[in-house]
């Protein structure tokens, strides 16, 4: 379905490979290729969506694939990954999660029950902003199943969020066509400090909990 040479050059100075996989992918099923990139996006957080969005709008932006569809489908694909990923939280369950934070080191169980009090609060806006964070966009999903957030209410938060990320993203690339790569070396940054954030926080944790010594663990009822 695409055949633009600049598009295929694009793809080809990726370091990862990404952006090549990508393109294959939207080369044999145009766009709902970019639709399954994206869904294997939310089960892998290791495939950045800041790569694979901007490329989808860039190849629309050439004719290639229609803009909507690239929405429609890439929002699809988003809320289908998700869902794996919210029914592996349910099949999980509160009780295994438990068990497992009982024999982690330096993790007391009470840690868990906060933060599932925490997620009964917030756990719709978790879900909802968590769209838009690098690393949570797939892990917000599995709290939601463990804690059994209704089924519609995790879907009508997921598409709505998923809708803004992916829309930001391939409009983006769309506008800025063979520039699309700004966006990657944008939100790169981004994702960076998304990622120092989350490690800084678990040192804290971690050194609060080895200043505090004992296990102050307890069974949940």
């Amino acid at each position: 379905m695409i055949n633009d040479t600049e598009l295929i050059g694009a793809a080809s100075e990726d370091p990862g490979g990404i952006a090549g996989w990508a393109t294959d992918l939207m080369e044999a099923l145009g766009a709902p290729g970019a639709g399954l990139a994206i869904a294997l996006e939310n089960l892998f957080p290791p495939l950045p969506s800041e790569v694979i969005l901007p490329l989808a709008g860039f190849t629309s932006s050439q004719g290639d694939m229609n803009l909507y569809f690239v929405l429609v489908c890439t929002t699809l694909g988003s809320v289908l990954g998700a869902l794996a990923l919210y029914w592996v939280g349910a099949l999980l369950g509160r009780d295994r999660i438990f068990a497992l934070a009982d024999k982690l080191p330096l993790v007391k169980v009470e840690d868990v029950e906060k933060t599932e009090q925490w997620f009964a609060r917030h756990g719709t806006k978790a879900v909802f902003f968590g769209r838009m964070i690098p690393i949570f966009r797939s892990l917000i999903s599995i709290p939601a199943g463990v804690e059994r957030m209704p089924v519609t209410v995790f879907l009508l938060l997921t598409t709505v969020g998923s809708l803004i990320w992916n829309t930001i993203f391939v409009v983006a690339g769309y506008q800025l066509g063979d520039n699309w790569e700004r966006v990657t070396d944008v939100v790169g940054v981004y994702s960076k400090v998304v990622l120092v954030a989350v490690a800084a926080a678990l040192l804290a944790f971690f050194a609060y909990r080895a200043a505090r010594p004992g296990s102050g663990k307890r069974r949940a009822r």
